[in-house]
């Protein structure tokens, strides 16, 4: 079996710089880790390395800086790492995103299951996942709670719906996206970092896509245009009340309803 799993460098901190011509994040230089719902696609995939002897590759977009979470992901047990790096890859939003990381899994490879985390922090749009899936022709599932078995051919899973868990058989190949808490994440190996740190990560560039129609990524490629994007405001205003209960309950109160956090019951 051969497994591909999609996953990103997010920032690591709220106060990230915005570009005010191109309304994206300024990653470079920006402190990063991996995106936690990655994790547990990692750990899916590793545990039916371990069961089924399968071959896992790790895919990512990104600037060159963004080779880490590679790096990170070698260190877990990953075989293999690629990413696809290219500035006329920068400003993607998620049409443009998906439509990229769709034709690098083509040019990285062929893979019997694609493995993406639920959502990433940075955006939480939780498309990308299904969007590759339509763009490389193949069936998906969403919002997979529980693997319950593997063969040849396919894949039985439960599918956590907002009223119901559903069991699904699904053939290969196939794209799943996985819930946090499908399996319990595991740490980085140091052993596996010292094994690892001259292994070969794959670059690709548009240059080695199928598709180098360049209207088709990035900016150019991107339908949806950012009017305002800003970082969220850091607010450490605090004040301290002293009374009688009575005098504090009416305070509150008064403090909840001239700031609007109350709403009269009709």
């Amino acid at each position: 079996m051969n497994i591909a799993v999609c996953i990103k460098q997010v920032p690591g901190t709220s106060q990230v710089e915005i570009d005010p011509v191109t309304g994206v994040l300024k990653r470079d230089g920006v402190e990063s880790k991996m995106n936690p719902y990655d994790l547990y696609a990692l750990e899916t995939a590793l545990r039916f390395k371990q069961e089924y002897g399968a071959t896992v590759t790790a895919v990512t977009m990104g600037p060159p800086q963004a080779k880490e979470v590679i790096r990170e992901a070698f260190m877990m047990g990953v075989d293999n790492g690629v990413i696809l790096s290219d500035r006329r890859f920068g400003g993607a939003d998620v049409l443009a995103t998906s439509y990229t990381i769709s034709q690098g899994l083509r040019a990285a490879g062929d893979f019997d299951l694609i493995i993406c985390g639920k959502q990433t922090t940075d955006g939480d749009t939780a498309q990308v996942g299904a969007e590759v899936a339509e763009y490389l022709d193949i069936p998906h599932v969403t919002s997979v709670c529980k693997i319950h078995k593997v063969t040849d051919k396919s894949i039985t899973l439960d599918i956590d719906t907002p009223l119901s868990i559903q069991t699904a058989v699904v053939e290969f190949p196939c794209l799943i996206t996985v819930e946090k808490g499908i399996f319990e994440p595991r740490l980085p190996s140091y052993l596996l970092k010292l094994a690892t740190e001259d292994r070969e990560i794959k670059v690709l560039t548009l240059d080695d896509m199928q598709d180098k129609d360049p209207s088709r990524y990035g900016l150019n490629g991107s339908p949806t245009q950012v009017k305002r994007i800003f970082p969220p405001e850091n607010s450490n205003t605090r004040e301290s009340w002293d009374g009688t209960p009575a005098e504090l309950t009416k305070k509150l109160y008064n403090f909840l309803n001239d700031n609007k956090y109350l709403q009269k019951l009709r």
